[in-house]
């Protein structure tokens, strides 16, 4: 009723009745051809029991033409052998069919249990025995035509199929990144997805028709491991520590605890273990529910997002491992629980999609922070120069022909003294401004503090430089800095390849200059007095 509800274009005709009983068996009692197994002993059984064992099931049905049908299970894939016996009205045997995950027999048909029978129109009755070491759900024989069983079967295969593309190739992702990350979310993330692969490729006789691989324990046993790896995903996706979650992180401890106690148990009692996985499976998706709305309501952003993914995981998952039969005979239980893992695995991709926007965002903003500290580093505060420290290192890259021009601005204490610092300060930023517009790209004009600024020139043209100091002179005058003027030396790197004593040379000659321009001015106030 579950998928006929949901998918109603799965809806095939309906089988051939097959309503019987269900017998169980010892482990010593031997099938000796009875058609009549209410005469043989056997106790009767209401369901299968979870944890395995040998049952039978006897049911007589009618043919009414003749065509080539189809015997399989419903509800349920996970089997570990089966016989069919098929007698007709006479009591004579027709025909043996066996199979099942343990066995070696060859499936023909892809992913499915269908033996094929060709039976006229008449009565039959059906002997099956199951003898597995457990039960995902309750297996129930039914009876289909060839035509409307290879229609019905192709849906699921399809899914099957997908999914576990989908789980291959978004576990060897989680993998890559979990080994260029080196974080544990990935890595968990990873083993989770490896876990699920292994069950539902069996379960769903993936392995068994393509690989010949008969383990019918890797159906439980990776998922024991899978749920304590999807615990610490949990932790590790959300940011769960003790210090500010300690509930949270003692619970998922807790679990983690029990789950490898689980693993433990299932050692000795190996039949228990899809039962041990069932309960796992409904713990840790109740874990990543609580886990998932209590960090989303503490404002974890990736917490918003994997609530989305937790949720329908879990009405999902909850259905699957709550299920134990089904009445449409197109789909399995395990079917359920496949579709489950893998919408939280594709939605759980967007999550960590998004984690990785926000951690690209964070780097973009980190690397911008750090260009703007060390723009701030390099930069003169009042005029915008680049300052010493940029002027150190532009003279380590200076070529063979390159010069380096030291310049301390005249009339800065007059200014300072006479109308106050900010009027000196403009007189700063008004050479600054016309001087390093005038000079252009042809040469980088730097402050290295108070009223001493440099220049650094990659083509050595010092002419050049002395011309564009001449100009900027006349244009402060006309922003009325009548007094101000600019004592200059230069440096060529030829002269100095080592470029250890740049700066030194270049300094010694700005005094130079600044003396004479000192001794004019005495001269020029002599001759006026």
């Amino acid at each position: 009723m579950f998928l006929t509800a949901i998918l109603p274009f799965l809806a095939f005709a309906a089988p051939v009745d097959m309503s019987g009983s269900w017998y169980q068996a010892k482990a010593n009692w031997k099938y000796q051809g009875q058609s009549q197994l209410a005469d043989s002993g056997l106790s009767k059984a209401e369901q299968l029991n979870a944890t395995g064992g040998r049952f039978w099931f006897q049911a007589d049905f009618k043919i009414a033409e003749a065509k080539t049908y189809v015997l399989d299970f419903k509800s349920s894939s996970t089997i570990g052998k089966f016989q069919h016996y098929v007698y007709d009205a006479q009591g004579h045997l027709l025909a043996h069919l066996e199979g099942g995950i343990q066995s070696k027999v060859a499936n023909p048909f892809f992913l499915r249990h269908g033996r094929e029978l060709l039976l006229p129109p008449g009565d039959y009755r059906l002997v099956t025995e199951l003898d597995s070491p457990f039960f995902l759900a309750q297996p129930h024989p039914y009876l289909d035509t060839l035509d409307d069983y290879r229609a019905s079967i192709k849906a699921g295969n399809a899914l099957v199929l997908v999914c576990l593309g989908v789980f291959l190739g978004l576990g060897f992702y989680y993998a890559a990144l979990a080994m260029v990350r080196k974080r544990t979310a990935e890595r968990m993330y990873a083993i989770f997805i490896l876990g699920n692969l292994l069950y539902n490729g069996t379960a769903l006789l993936v392995y068994p028709d393509l690989f010949d691989m008969h383990w019918f324990y890797m159906i439980s046993v990776p998922v024991l491991f899978s749920n304590c790896a999807y615990i610490v995903f949990v932790m590790a996706l959300l940011e769960i520590k003790p210090g500010a979650q300690p509930r949270l992180y003692r619970a998922g401890i807790l679990l983690l605890a029990l789950f490898m106690g689980f693993i433990v148990l299932a050692g000795f009692f190996p039949n228990w273990s899809l039962e041990l996985d069932r309960y796992g499976v409904g713990l840790f998706i109740t874990y990543g529910l609580v886990a998932g709305i209590s960090r989303a309501r503490q404002g974890n952003a990736s917490a918003r997002l994997y609530l989305v993914a937790i949720a329908t995981f879990f009405t999902l998952a909850l259905t699957s491992i709550s299920l134990n039969h089904m009445d449409a005979h197109t789909l399995y239980v395990e079917h359920i629980g496949l579709l489950a893992v893998a919408v939280e695995v594709f939605l759980l991709a967007l999550v960590l999609s998004y984690q990785f926007a926000l951690l690209n965002k964070e780097r973009q903003i980190a690397i911008d922070d750090a260009k703007r500290s060390i723009l701030i580093a390099h930069t003169d505060a009042l005029t915008g120069l680049p300052n010493r420290f940029n002027l150190e290192i532009e003279i380590v890259q200076l070529p063979a022909e390159g010069s380096l021009t030291i310049i301390d601005l005249d009339g800065l204490k007059h200014y300072n003294d006479t109308y106050g610092h900010l009027r000196g300060d403009e007189l700063l930023c008004s050479f600054s401004h016309h001087l390093k517009k005038r000079l252009g790209n042809r040469a980088i004009l730097h402050r290295m503090g108070g009223d001493e600024f440099a220049i650094t020139c990659r083509s050595g043209d010092t002419a050049y430089i002395e011309e564009m100091l001449e100009g900027t002179m006349e244009l402060l005058r006309k922003d009325n800095f009548g007094i101000a003027g600019a004592s200059f030396g230069s440096a060529l790197v030829k002269e100095d390849p080592s470029k250890a004593n740049l700066k030194q040379m270049a300094d010694a000659r700005m005094y130079l200059q600044k003396q004479l321009h000192r001794r004019r001015a005495s001269d020029q106030s002599q001759l006026q007095t």
